[in-house]
């Protein structure tokens, strides 16, 4: 087994980077990577500090020099792609000299609007969802979602990340009250999205947090997505978005359906 998307005390999460390696180790893991969510240029409660984040990587490479040969740790971040304020990954990459990154969209800019107003669309409370999008958008969903994903483009064709974490987690708080996600305008900004996947070469994210948690009936991406992304020949890569050492492999079936599709490029190890 491998994850290679986990936060720890440094970021939003809770545990020791070692009780990750702990319980990877006591349940068989081949490989671990650490993601904690990259510094970002505003006060947060999310974020690893700015000034823990040399820390931060000193640990996991002392980490990984320990443990080498029984289990492949990697060094990597999740970076917040938000324009005008984190829109370049390369700074944080060379400084930290990482093995990796996830790149993912959780704050949405109106393009037409204050660049520092964000909407948040992850979290456990919906009605941040629903005030972020009245606020940012004027409550018009519809420019939101295709802010949502043009920024997940915009992202991929700067910045080109390892992975791309939980593409279509803009669903997560909508939970069919204002837009399906068969809704042909809907379904035309995700093909699109998927298309930029297969033309950037990044490994996508099937991340099952959304099932464990009771928050979504599905995994990001949702299992028809999945089919559609089979036919061109995506790479995958699954994680359960860890936040504490237990969630490790709370991969929620993942693995067994993507073999029962026969999915044909599921990603077990980074280079």
């Amino acid at each position: 087994m491998v994850n290679y998307h986990t936060h720890s005390h440094y970021c939003d999460g809770q545990g020791e980077l070692q009780d990750y390696v702990d319980y990877a180790l006591a349940h068989n893991f081949t490989a671990l990577g650490f993601s904690g969510h990259a510094p970002v240029p505003f006060e947060n409660r999310f974020a690893i500090p700015e000034s823990d984040y040399e820390r931060y990587c000193d640990e996991v490479r002392a980490l990984k020099s320990e443990y080498a040969g029984r289990l492949d740790i990697k060094l990597g971040l999740e970076i917040d792609f938000i324009p005008n304020l984190l829109d370049d990954f390369r700074p944080l990459i060379e400084r930290g000299g990482l093995d990796y990154c996830i790149g993912s969209v959780h704050l949405v800019v109106n393009p037409d609007g204050d660049p520092s107003d964000l909407w948040f669309i992850d979290g456990s409370k919906r009605e941040v969802y629903d005030e972020g999008l009245q606020r940012v958008f004027g409550g018009d969903i519809r420019k939101g979602v295709q802010s949502f994903f043009r920024q997940s483009c915009d992202m991929l064709e700067r910045n080109r990340p390892t992975i791309i974490g939980h593409f279509n987690k803009i669903v997560m708080h909508n939970a069919g009250r204002y837009f399906s996600e068969q809704d042909a305008w809907f379904r035309s900004l995700v093909r699109d999205t998927i298309d930029q996947i297969a033309a950037c070469g990044t490994i996508c994210e099937i991340n099952t947090r959304g099932i464990y948690r009771k928050r979504h009936d599905d995994y990001y991406p949702s299992r028809e997505i999945i089919k559609y992304m089979d036919s061109l020949h995506i790479p995958v890569v699954v994680g359960s978005d860890a936040h504490n050492p237990e969630d490790l492999d709370n991969f929620c079936g993942a693995y067994e359906y993507l073999h029962e599709i026969n999915y044909r490029n599921i990603v077990t190890e980074i280079i």
